[in-house]
């Protein structure tokens, strides 16, 4: 239907743009191409350009006045709207009212076009219309949308009705909160709610499911006028739970998943038919996605700790459900068998994923211990093979257009991933259940079968491994077999399932165990990691670092054999697969350190590193794990990594200097493409890691031979926007303190401006706390280590560090460890700053001492507890508030357990010079000390003789 004609174009500007439409889309003609966007970024200036593109757009019929074929025709339409969609994106405030009243009349007359492509994008003008405009922008639009999609006039047309209802699923989509927010008095939602329950009664099935799509994106936020609802719309679920369509059930599949995790208690008293129902949509093998959504419900309470127990009385129906989904299908089936050896076939640069560097903590925590990242993943999502486990970080299935069939997640896999949660919390219960599936299906003639029950096998490992355990001696050697499978599907996931029962094998304590299950199923993981198959020799290379990490020391006396199939892989492995030999190597390197040494072993190893070292452009993105894995081979190897360090440190600085020029290059130069900040990261990373692993006199002259210098360098990198960036500087600076003062003292009067500014809590962006708060804690870190070794050249810095300082304590927003550090420095700072501390210490003596109470007693605390008594000696009368608690934290320092250190002090003679003070100074001091529970009493008059 054509917009109405309130406006009317000339006819040549409009013939004209529509052949730049058709062109700008055409892969024929890459110059026409070109002319064309480039004529068409001419035309935004025209100040009719708005009315043109929704002429166009809007007015199918009278544009086949232009000659142009349906397919053209359709294309130069769908171009038209893409176009004023992005116009109004950017020039919203731009566009004058009359032409936005001809938008919203012409788009609301095409969700009634024939052509479902059209009626598509026209939701697209108004959801982009409603996010520019606001919801008051437009305010009879949601009442007109559920009146077509309602049919509340009786006269529309089917084809509107889904029209409408699909325009109102894009609003709902893209405005969820603006939506729940109040205008003039009322909720949107208020409103927007009960109608689209009433249009889930609509007979035609795709409003049905589109309705009820737009209340599934309101549920996870939790809006009042939902919650106050959810009775009325479970009751609508339970009627549209035997809907004929597929897509109705799907939704209401995912409405009950979503609300198992705002109001779980809404489900649990229909648990016993919704397992039959899940169930039941689960075993839909006409529709993957509705079998999909059903089997994510049994994730979904699993994953909830106060609705799991309760699928216990029906674990005997849910159960065979998981293991019969975990078969592949047909399709998959004549996919994967039409796979051959293809260890020779180059990799396409499209098959190379993104790689994205493993998410870091600070270097060091004040309770001298690392951090858990997270980077390899807990959840049994980034633990399947062909799944994340493959590559740390790799971009997850659906952030990836086009990913491959088996990198996506599937039915399979979320099977599977309940499979694990369950046995994870019913242990031996899901394997007697699962027994009898095992027994028939793990020889099973049929590879698919025969695959599937290895995944299951996989699958309850952590969980069941108390009930499975008496069958290992029997299982993995068989399991081991199969690593010789015909079909590489088969070895691909005997691989994933041998890596999570390393654990067990490597901790044998019978050494003939050992000879008989570890050593043969680490070789055959080896073996296979030089398999004809590629997909096999990924799969095989993550289970070894699997491997790697649950053995740890235990593989002391392997290294020689497993560094030479390293390097066998690094001669062979494609560029792919480079990315998880890097993984292994880094993990073996991690996991155990200093033997790694031996000059055999570094004579097999780092040939083969710097030979792949030296093939990579520095512009590779394959730089980026290289970089991490000679991070850790640095620290492994300690001052043997020095013959490798010069050129290493060399391209580092060459990579950090050339990103910062292309940057600044980009800032000013707009259609430039800013170069990827993880070539800094890494780089920074491995520098921190030579700095530490080099003897002081080494490290230090790669640092004074830098070119360009290494702290101009250290400086840009503090200040760079990017939080990950700066969290990698500011370790690096911690490190440069800690090993090569002497090089790092010229440049502080520079460095310490930016590092304080860096403190300030005020420039964390809300977008991105949780790593702003990293950069935050590694600049406390960084900060304390300059301290000890600046001692009194701090001191014209002392007041702006503390207020910084005091102000991060004194937040209780601020997560538990950045406390902890930002305490650590304040007090290192005392150490030579005391004086200066003094008047400040009523402020933050107790905030102090209730932050420090639960850090492990180190080296560190000990520093901060030093130059805490040094300031409490300048100002002991400010104590008063929290004296007590200063006696208990006398009381709880274990002296004995901290070596002595600057000036030959150490911390117990600091704390009894002050406590003889206060003993002099309280006039009851036994009545005073009798406040203490009797076991600090004890220990004061044991280890200070008061």
């Amino acid at each position: 239907m054509a917009a109405p004609m309130a406006w009317q174009p000339e006819a040549e500007p409009l013939k004209q743009l529509v052949g730049y439409l058709k062109d700008a889309l055409s892969a024929h003609d890459q110059k026409a191409q070109r002319n064309a966007t480039q004529m068409l970024a001419q035309a935004k200036s025209s100040p009719d350009i708005t009315n043109y593109l929704t002429y166009i757009f809007s007015n199918g019929q009278l544009l086949q006045t232009l000659n142009l074929d349906p397919m053209n025709l359709n294309l130069v339409r769908s171009s038209a709207a893409l176009n004023l969609k992005n116009n109004i994106k950017a020039c919203y405030t731009d566009i004058p009212e009359p032409s936005h009243a001809y938008i919203r009349a012409a788009v609301l007359a095409c969700l009634r076009d024939p052509n479902p492509q059209i009626r598509s994008f026209a939701g697209t003008v108004i959801t982009e219309t409603v996010q520019r405009g606001g919801v008051l922008g437009w305010p009879e639009l949601l009442p007109e949308l559920f009146s077509i999609a309602g049919n509340e006039r009786g006269n529309v047309t089917q084809l509107a009705q889904e029209g409408a209802m699909g325009a109102l699923a894009k609003v709902c989509e893209d405005n969820k909160r603006e939506l729940d927010k109040v205008y003039e008095g009322t909720r949107p939602l208020n409103f927007v709610i009960p109608r689209l329950l009433d249009v889930t009664s609509s007979p035609i099935a795709r409003v049905r499911a589109l309705a009820l799509a737009s209340l599934n994106s309101f549920i996870p936020q939790k809006p009042q006028d939902l919650v106050a609802s959810l009775d009325s719309i479970l009751a609508r679920l339970f009627q549209l739970a035997n809907d004929s369509s597929d897509d109705v059930r799907r939704n209401v599949c995912r409405s009950f998943v979503l609300i198992v995790d705002i109001r779980p208690d809404k489900v649990q008293p229909h648990m016993g038919g919704l397992v039959d129902y899940m169930a039941l949509q689960q075993r839909n093998t006409n529709d993957p996605d509705l079998a999909l959504e059903a089997a994510e419900f049994w994730l979904a309470i699993s994953e909830n700790d106060k609705m799991c127990a309760t699928l216990g009385p029906y674990l005997h129906k849910i159960i065979p459900v998981l293991l019969e989904s975990m078969v592949y299908d047909e399709e998959a089936v004549m996919r994967l068998e039409g796979d051959g050896d293809d260890a020779e076939v180059d990799d396409r640069a499209e098959d190379i994923k993104p790689h994205f560097i493993r998410s870091k903590t600070p270097r060091v925590l004040t309770n001298g211990q690392v951090a858990d990242a997270g980077a390899n993943g807990q959840g049994f999502k980034h633990v399947m093979p062909n799944d994340d486990a493959l590559s740390e970080g790799e971009v997850e299935e659906d952030d990836e257009a086009g990913a491959d069939a088996e990198e996506q997640w599937n039915l399979r896999k979320c099977s599977a991933a309940a499979l694990d949660v369950l046995a994870s919390t019913f242990h031996a219960s899901v394997f007697q259940i699962a027994l009898p599936y095992l027994k028939e299906n793990l020889r099973h003639q049929d590879w698919p079968n025969r695959e599937a029950a290895v995944l299951a096998i996989g699958a309850v490992a952590e969980g069941c491994m108390e009930a499975i355990t008496p069958h290992l001696p029997d299982l993995v050697p068989y399991l081991i077999s199969l690593l010789s499978d015909v079909e590489p599907a088969v070895r691909v996931i005997t691989c994933w399932a041998l890596g999570r029962y390393s654990g067990w094998a490597s901790q044998l304590d019978n050494p003939n165990d050992k000879k008989s299950f570890f050593e043969p199923m680490m070789e055959g993981i080896l073996n296979r990691m030089l398999d004809k198959s590629k997909s096999v020799q990924e799969s095989a290379a993550s289970a070894f670092a699997n491997l790697e990490e649950r053995a740890s020391k235990e593989l002391t006396p392997y290294c020689a054999p497993i560094i030479q199939q390293f390097v066998q892989c690094f001669e062979r492995y494609k560029d792919k697969n480079m990315f998880i030999l890097y993984d292994c190597v880094q993990t073996l390197a991690e996991q155990v350190g200093p033997p790694l040494r031996r000059p055999d072993l570094i004579d097999l190893l780092m040939p083969a590193i710097i030979k792949r070292w030296s093939k990579i452009s520095d512009q590779s993105q394959e730089l980026f794990p290289l970089l991490e894995c000679l991070s850790y081979v640095a620290t492994a190897l300690g001052d043997a990594f020095a013959p490798f360090a010069i050129p290493i440190f060399a391209r580092c600085i060459r990579i950090i200097h050339q990103n910062l020029e292309q940057y600044l290059l980009a800032v000013h130069n707009e259609p430039m493409e800013k170069p990827d900040k993880d070539f800094l990261v890494t780089s920074l990373d491995l520098l921190s890691a030579i700095i530490q692993a080099l003897a002081p006199a080494k490290s230090g002259e790669l640092v004074t031979s830098s070119q360009p210098r290494f702290f101009d360098l250290l400086m840009f990198c503090m200040e760079d926007p990017s939080n990950d960036v700066r969290q990698s500087s500011y370790a690096l600076l911690g490190d440069c303190a800690v090993n090569i003062f002497p090089q790092l003292h010229p440049f502080l009067p520079s460095l310490i401006p930016v590092l304080i500014r860096q403190l300030d809590l005020d420039n964390l962006r809300n977008d991105d706390v949780d790593t702003g708060f990293s950069v935050i804690n590694n600049a406390c870190w960084s900060c304390g280590e300059i301290a000890m070794k600046y001692q009194q050249g701090m001191l014209p810095f002392v007041e702006k560090v503390y207020h910084s300082l005091s102000s991060i304590i004194g937040n209780p927003q601020v997560p538990t460890s950045v406390g902890e550090n930002a305490v650590i420095a304040l007090g290192r700072l005392g150490v030579d700053c005391s004086q200066q501390l003094g008047p400040h210490l009523a402020e933050f003596a107790n905030p102090f001492l209730h932050i420090i109470e639960p850090v492990e007693n180190n080296d560190e605390k000990g520093h901060a507890l030093l130059g805490f008594n040094r300031t409490i000696e300048q100002n002991p009368e400010a104590m008063g508030s929290c004296l007590l608690e200063y006696f208990k934290a006398s009381a709880a320092y274990k002296k004995d357990e901290v070596s002595s250190f600057h000036q030959d002090e150490i911390v117990g003679s600091s704390f009894q010079r002050n406590l003889v003070g206060y003993k002099s100074l309280i006039p009851n001091f036994d009545a005073f000390i009798a406040q203490l529970p009797q076991s600090d009493q004890q220990r004061l008059r044991a280890s200070y003789d008061i």
